[in-house]
């Protein structure tokens, strides 16, 4: 496939060799118009005074056959009609060939780019023109209308169809683009939260060991055993998630996409670490769709991983509400508050949840719970916003 010249900072576009189809559909309409050709040759002629002969149709006959290769040799396509007409043109008044001539044109504007294709289009005019200057008296500007009107429409049609075309191709190439993008942003949000969550709980579980180390050595096997059992479920939880960049490799392993129904299991994980964490489930539990499911573990995942690293000694109480229409997620803590913990300049964490909350249409807060403490909530519509 060939490439396509663009401007400078647009993506390359190939240009597709044409197949099999399209040159059956570039014979079958050679063959249209050679038999329009040769049925209006005569009497197009015959209306002006003039007899077809057998060089008429022999022009005619080229002219027509040699659009059956026009996608793939527009040039000399172009050539071949533009000197057949030429000579028609000279020796007989306007006829069909014109009709094979003005395709020949339109397929160069169309299928080349536009300096090339407009060297070929001038080129083409300036031959079809010789017939009007071989004429007795000057031609004048009515005389170079007609010809010309047989170049610059097709070419101006042509060339709107090509730029057209490339216009769509690079808006689909664009769209493609934002959504890889898209794509690698949240592949890249799901690798800050699950890391981040995994390092946050294996490092309290490690203090606790050190700490526990020399004094009651038989209790830091307890962490060590937690570290353990955290770092495997990090990285099961890690791979799942990177699963998405290998499409292409069938032994990319698949599991369901973590959800509210792992919370319980997030809350014991905590437990080894010394947050205390509780959780009160209202309402009946709904099949949320995967995308807002996600969204809902993450925001209390990563609510809880906040404050594990910036509470200090603190609990935190995750609250889960279940209505016919949405599903609230409300997780708060008895840490140190926002100023303590560093967290009101809106860091990468909160700042993803924010981004996550609001694409699947729900809304988020975050900020000081009344009391001491931090409040971090989340509204998702039940229904995955398109």
């Amino acid at each position: 496939m060939d490439r396509l010249r663009l401007p400078d900072g647009a993506a390359p576009l190939r240009r597709r060799r044409p197949g099999w189809r399209d040159s059956v559909g570039d014979a079958a309409l050679a063959l249209v118009l050679l038999a329009f050709g040769l049925a209006g040759t005569a009497p197009s002629a015959a209306e002006r005074g003039v007899t077809a002969d057998a060089r008429a149709y022999a022009l005619v006959v080229a002219a027509a056959l040699a659009l059956a290769v026009r996608r793939r040799w527009p040039f000399a396509t172009l050539a071949v009609a533009a000197v057949t007409t030429t000579a028609y043109l000279l020796l007989y008044p306007y006829g069909p060939i014109l009709v094979s001539f003005l395709v020949a044109v339109y397929t160069v504007a169309v299928h080349r780019p536009l300096r090339p294709a407009a060297v070929g289009g001038a080129a083409a005019l300036a031959l079809l023109t010789v017939h009007v200057f071989a004429g007795a008296r000057p031609p004048g500007l009515l005389g170079l209308m007609p010809a010309a009107a047989w170049v610059v429409v097709p070419f101006a049609v042509g060339t709107t169809v090509r730029l057209t075309r490339e216009a769509t191709a690079r808006n689909r190439a664009e769209e493609a683009r934002q959504l890889a993008d898209g794509e690698r942003l949240r592949v890249a949000q799901e690798v800050h939260d699950v890391v981040g969550h995994g390092l946050a709980a294996i490092h309290m579980q490690a203090e606790i060991a050190l700490h526990l180390l020399e004094k009651r050595p038989e209790q830091a096997e307890t962490a060590l055993a937690a570290i353990s059992r955290t770092s495997k479920e990090a990285l099961d939880e890690l791979r799942v998630t990177l699963a998405v960049v290998r499409r292409g490799d069938g032994t990319a392993e698949r599991a369901p996409a973590p959800g509210l129904a792992q919370v319980p299991v997030l809350r014991d994980r905590l437990a080894g670490t010394g947050l205390p964490v509780t959780v009160d489930v209202d309402g009946e539990p709904v099949t949320l769709p995967v995308a807002v499911d996600l969204a809902a573990y993450r925001v209390v995942q990563e609510s809880l991983t906040n404050v594990l690293r910036h509470a200090g000694p603190a609990t935190a109480a995750v609250r889960i509400r279940y209505t016919p229409t949405e599903v609230d997620v409300e997780v708060t803590d008895t840490g140190r508050g926002t100023a303590a913990q560093g967290r009101a300049g809106g860091g990468s964490g909160l700042a993803g949840m924010r981004e996550r909350i609001s694409a699947l249409g729900g809304s988020f807060d975050a900020g000081p719970a009344e009391g001491g403490g931090f409040r971090v909530y989340a509204r998702l519509p039940v229904e995955e916003r398109p």
